[in-house]
């Protein structure tokens, strides 16, 4: 029998009647492998993330908003396709309606077009990192501070600034975080990333569009003041003046399922107009 793996925002009692929806469509045509939280709020039996690509799952569908789908590409280290069913808000990466899901999914079950997104690997020092969707944030931990960075592209000096934060993001984050900084909105189909200063003090620090192949590594400048490094909004850690971050395209795209012909564009217009 087939496999599908569903993962969701499951504190909501209107995404666990969607799940529950879901289930009862599916029934005897699709064996279904849920999320461990999910699985356990509707008492069955739960499948980790990272173990549903082996255990046969052809994609994934994630009911929530952008975050329950980063949670999930996040967790996977060669990420499936995953079909997004909106029940946030914006939903920049969530294309399905709830009221056209199963008529979605029953032709997704047909055979479907696989998207592929560029993902940043991050690592600091030795310590390999999770890969960021949209963006890695490496922000002061302490509000109304400024940090001092120091930033190399391929080991030539790029900038040196201070300012509250830097946002690396993909093309696909362009429109996140970057794009609120007031970053440039990259078409998911350049192959680049984009840095951003959040709330720079000098006018001349402005965002930079780089090659996807680039390498990118950021020092801290100042002794004694401790950041934050954040990833897609569901991973963080302290960094220090010592620690040394290495910013590169990941060798594992995110996947997404295709649903929309209406493109990217449209897209923006629609949303974020």
């Amino acid at each position: 029998m087939r496999r599908i793996g569903i993962i969701s925002r499951c504190d909501k009692e209107e995404v666990l009647a969607l799940v529950d929806k879901i289930l009862a469509h599916l029934k005897s045509r699709v064996d279904v492998l849920l999320d461990p939280k999910t699985a356990e709020k509707l008492h069955l039996k739960g499948t980790q993330m990272s173990d549903m690509k082996k255990n046969g799952a052809e994609f994934i569908i994630s009911i929530g908003g952008d975050g329950t789908v980063l949670r999930g590409i996040q967790k996977m280290d060669d990420p499936l396709p995953v079909l997004g069913i909106n029940m946030g808000t914006i939903g920049f990466l969530v294309d399905v309606a709830p009221d056209d899901s199963l008529c979605v999914i029953d032709k997704v079950l047909s055979g479907f077009e696989v998207e592929e997104r560029s993902r940043l690997g991050i690592r600091v020092n030795d310590e390999i990192l999770p890969c960021a969707t949209n963006e890695v944030v490496i922000i002061t931990a302490n509000p109304a501070k400024m940090l001092s960075y120091r930033i190399f592209v391929d080991k030539s000096p790029l900038e040196e600034l201070r300012a509250d934060g830097v946002v690396f993001a993909t093309p696909t984050g362009s429109t996140a975080y970057a794009m609120s900084a007031g970053g440039p909105i990259i078409d998911p189909r350049v192959d680049g990333m984009v840095i951003v200063p959040l709330a720079p003090y000098k006018l001349s620090s402005r965002p930079w569009v780089l090659p996807a192949r680039s390498e990118i590594k950021v020092e801290l400048t100042i002794p004694k003041k401790d950041a934050v490094l954040v990833i897609d909004g569901q991973y963080s850690r302290t960094i220090k003046e010592e620690d040394t971050i290495i910013i590169t395209r990941a060798d594992k795209p995110a996947r997404f399922v295709k649903t929309r012909e209406d493109g990217f564009f449209e897209k923006v217009r629609n949303k974020l107009a």
